[in-house]
């Protein structure tokens, strides 16, 4: 299925509620062609045959469905095993999917890269739900390039007083990788700062976050479910849907604070 129930905490009117949600499931499909892995492919787990075979003929590997021999697909590890009828020019393989473990918790990176780079954020600070829409609504004010060509994704840092800096790109992880190297740069602590941003909340765009030292990410948009599960185990605040005077908090929500009290405390 394309989709899966996650546990989140809701705050419209004013008022804290525990609701089921759905969220789209990202799913890692590492492609395997003639025992060589090729690529691997983040998608709905749905209609993975199909997908492979048009990846592979708009890769250039087949011309069409005659020129596979075999196709096994294994859905407990993500795995595609692809057997063609004639023998190919030796694949060059690509980054590989890397599977590992933190504190007994299962942790999917796509690139061993990340499980060196990947940081579990540290910075306590909490936002006030009032600061969160306020942020919100500046964020959406300054978005200049969005208004003229509604074609671009943004990203952003912010403190509770405003927006430090934002960044566009047609790309939204451009867009992210620009505000980090803003952030390295000028060497900003990231100490009582947060991320607001315009795009879906992926693994992708989870992975560049904690890699970044934040602890909260503030979207207009989904998340995934892959997604959600690192900002879990990499103790990340992530929060969805942050449109008018709502949001979803999915993970961590003791940083969204009332002013009159610490963080969300439901039975």
């Amino acid at each position: 299925m394309g989709t899966r129930s996650w546990q989140i905490h809701r705050f419209r009117e004013r008022e804290w509620s525990s609701e089921e949600d759905e969220v789209a499931i990202e799913y890692p499909l590492t492609v395997t062609v003639n025992g060589e892995e090729f690529a691997t492919m983040v998608c709905t787990p749905m209609d993975k045959e199909e997908m492979v075979i048009g990846f592979l003929a708009s890769e250039g590997l087949i011309r069409n469905v005659k020129e596979i021999k075999e196709m096994t697909i294994d859905e407990d590890r993500g795995f595609a095993y692809v057997e063609t009828v004639k023998s190919l020019p030796q694949i060059q393989s690509g980054q590989k999917r890397w599977l590992g473990s933190c504190c007994g918790k299962s942790r999917a990176f796509y690139f061993q890269s990340d499980a060196a780079t990947a940081r579990t954020a540290m910075d306590e600070s909490t936002f006030d739900p009032d600061v969160c829409y306020r942020l919100m609504e500046e964020f959406q004010s300054q978005a200049g390039l969005f208004q003229r060509t509604g074609g671009v994704h943004q990203a952003a840092i912010a403190t509770e007083d405003g927006i430090v800096k934002a960044y566009a790109d047609i790309g939204r992880h451009n867009a992210l990788d620009k505000l980090y190297g803003f952030l390295l740069k000028e060497n900003v602590s990231r100490k009582g700062k947060i991320i607001l941003f315009t795009g879906r909340i992926s693994s992708e765009v989870l992975l560049k976050i904690s890699k970044m030292g934040f602890g909260v990410l503030l979207s207009k948009s989904a998340p995934t479910d892959l997604a959600l599960q690192l900002a879990d185990d990499l103790n990340i605040t992530a929060v969805g849907f942050l449109r008018g005077e709502r949001m979803n908090v999915y993970t961590h929500p003791r940083r969204i604070a009332a002013a009159s009290g610490g963080g969300i405390t439901i039975e």
